[in-house]
């Protein structure tokens, strides 16, 4: 339970404004004569479902179909788990030294992803934004799948039956900061061969499928499912939970620190950027390093409540002091120009009021 007494947004944003209640006591029934039908209510715009017994049969059934296509193994040792977890954290050091390519490194607040293998552009990244328009980038532009991944955590699959012998051609390391997430979002069916391999380290969370987030202030819908995930657990999506349905990892769930090491087959036919994509020429004109940050505070209990800027943000977030900057050159440009065309119509005897714009 985090230090404001809430370990769920939408109780936040609800005690925020109790007026809400009154409006659905109000719209339940419009008239008593029958001439109206029941307006729907909807506890907030994140529900998808209306709250009958309806629609929780129908919950209960796409949880259902979720839970029957994951598997989950608990391989890794605790002590396992400490050698890996420093070898993480070599990657970090590794990314803040500067040492890696540039697409290996991909930075958002609160959380760092790290491509090895293969790396795809997604998010804010992408010219034409939503699903089937993530590419591949080019080979050798991403850093290659280190030894200690192999020898730690594929071998182990592989010994443990998970996957079969040269499945893995992709691994990414998603390091998580408390209050750290990633949006809904279905892994890309033209990009990756099914499953997709999971391991946890660190710390324990949870991963939820089918929830719908808000933003500004960042608020995330009940999930059709939660599956924890803890520590050392490796988790296979296939079927209709890594298909048919989204997943996520929510703010309240990251309470401490945590990593996940993804393991995934690229498909033979995924398309790459070619040398005239105009998005790879905008990639092009970013710093060639990219240097990780992490955030070396201590945990705030109540981080997971407030808004937090996420990954499709991040173009957004990069124009304001850009922005600014041009506002500023324009606004004294204007000022010049003014000051000159008033003192031409002075002269002229003629008194014109200037338009700023």
């Amino acid at each position: 339970m985090a230090a404001s007494g809430y370990s769920d947004l939408r109780e936040k944003l609800k005690s925020m404004t109790p007026h809400r209640d009154d409006y659905k006591n109000k719209c339940v029934d419009e008239t008593s004569n029958g001439k109206h039908r029941k307006r729907k209510y909807r506890e907030s715009d994140d529900d998808e479902y209306e709250h009958s017994d309806d629609s929780t049969d129908l919950r209960e059934q796409e949880a259902r179909r979720v839970r029957s296509s994951i598997q989950q193994k608990s391989i890794f040792t605790p002590e396992e788990c400490a050698r890996i977890e420093k070898k993480i954290d070599e990657v970090v050091a590794q990314a803040e030294a500067g040492l890696y390519r540039e697409h290996t490194v991909d930075r958002a607040p609160l959380r760092n992803k790290y491509f090895f293998g293969e790396g795809y552009t997604y998010g804010a990244q992408l010219e034409k934004r939503g699903p089937g328009q993530e590419r591949l980038y080019r080979k050798g532009e991403v850093d290659e799948i280190p030894s200690w991944v192999y020898e730690l955590v594929i071998n182990r699959l592989v010994t443990n039956g998970v996957i079969p012998e040269g499945f893995v051609n992709s691994a990414v390391i998603n390091d998580y900061q408390p209050g750290g997430c990633i949006v809904s979002h279905v892994d890309p069916l033209h990009i990756f061969d099914r499953p997709i391999v999971s391991v946890s380290f660190f710390s324990d969370s949870a991963l939820c499928f089918g929830c719908r987030f808000q933003f500004k202030p960042i608020r995330v819908s009940e999930p059709v499912f939660v599956l924890p995930v803890r520590r050392g657990s490796v988790t296979v999506l296939s079927g209709y939970a890594a298909d048919d349905i989204t997943h996520c990892i929510r703010p309240q769930d990251i309470k401490e620190r945590r990593a996940v090491i993804i393991l995934r087959k690229t498909r033979p036919d995924a398309p790459r950027l070619g040398s005239d994509s105009s998005l790879r020429a905008s990639l092009a004109q970013k710093p060639g390093r990219l240097k990780a940050k992490r955030s070396h505070r201590k945990a705030d209990p109540d981080a997971a409540h407030r808004p937090r800027v996420l990954e499709m943000d991040k173009e957004e977030n990069r124009r304001p002091s850009l922005s600014r900057h041009r506002h500023s050159i324009t606004s004294e440009n204007y000022r010049r120009r003014g000051q000159d065309y008033d003192k031409e119509q002075e002269s002229s005897g003629r008194k014109v009021k200037m338009r700023r714009h």
